[in-house]
């Protein structure tokens, strides 16, 4: 009887987890089409609100800006960030540096955007490249997107089948064959999903994006945020559930890449092996000939 009620709670204590969690992103939907601008009345069903935000060139700049920023930080957050979780896995006892990689994750955003303009504003003194825009911006995202690609890339090495490289070793694969054939395939998965996560973080990205970003690089959270302090309209809850909804497809289409490339990953690390296998036997074949 005892356990029945604390598994009742428990189920209670999970239902309730959920409402306080979904709860406020079906109020942000429910007023986007709802046909009144002020007042919290249902007047009707419309999608007006999401017209008038195709239209408007000042959110359709920040979208492009936020698209843009979030696409050039991932790529190269993605190639630092798996190049630093190789280079870790290959050290028996990283030490400082775990602490070093895995601190940009646990520091306070407000603490990395602080230090970020600190650093530009001494930079600026030596180059004009510094001046907030763009590049700050994007070198701002990709201070905190590394960690989390790295992260994602180590717990795969953590739990990948070493058995596979090994067997490319003493098949006497080279380092790039084997690490293009058979490693880079099984981390495919990991890499994707690293940069799926930085490209959502930076989207979703606004103290960070406050910090540096320029008068010509504002962003959609930066947008939103001084949109709202004159007050919400419902085209900031239709602009909101478009982000919601974009949040949304793109962790479905990571969790569905994830599962389809892993499958993919290790019939293509298997083919390498027998690549590597062939080349191992063509070049032991080619040293008898030239022995006889």
């Amino acid at each position: 009887m005892q356990r029945f009620k604390l598994g009742f709670a428990f189920t209670l204590v999970s239902y309730f987890c959920i409402v306080l969690l979904y709860v406020p992103s079906l109020a942000v939907i429910f007023f986007s089409v709802n046909d009144t601008r002020y007042g919290l009345s249902w007047r009707g069903w419309t999608l007006d609100w999401y017209r008038k935000l195709a239209q408007d060139p000042y959110i359709l700049e920040a979208a492009w800006n936020s698209l843009v920023v979030a696409a050039v930080s991932t790529v190269v957050a993605t190639v630092i960030g798996t190049a630093l979780a190789l280079g870790l896995s290959r050290i028996k006892k990283p030490g400082m540096l775990d602490l070093f990689v895995n601190l940009p994750i646990v520091v306070p955003d407000i603490i990395m955007a602080v230090a970020l303009t600190m650093a530009f504003s001494i930079l600026r003194a030596f180059s004009s490249l510094f001046d907030m825009g763009f590049f700050t911006l994007i070198v701002g995202h990709v201070t905190f997107q590394i960690s989390f690609v790295a992260l994602t890339v180590r717990s795969r090495l953590a739990t990948m089948d070493k058995d596979m490289d090994l067997a490319a070793k003493d098949l006497n694969a080279r380092f790039f064959f084997s690490f293009t054939r058979v490693t880079l395939p099984l981390l495919t998965p990991a890499i994707i999903a690293g940069a799926m996560l930085a490209f959502t973080l930076s989207l979703d990205d606004f103290i960070i994006s406050f910090f540096t970003h320029g008068p010509n690089s504002v962003t959609l959270p930066i947008f939103i945020y001084a949109s709202v302090k004159r007050g919400i309209t419902p085209e900031i809850h239709a602009l909101s559930t478009l982000m919601l909804i974009a949040t949304v497809v793109l962790i479905l289409l990571a969790e569905r890449a994830a599962t389809a490339l892993t499958k993919r990953s290790r019939k293509a690390a298997r083919k390498g092996l027998r690549e590597a296998g062939g080349e191992a036997g063509a070049g032991g074949a080619g040293a008898d000939g030239a022995a006889a």
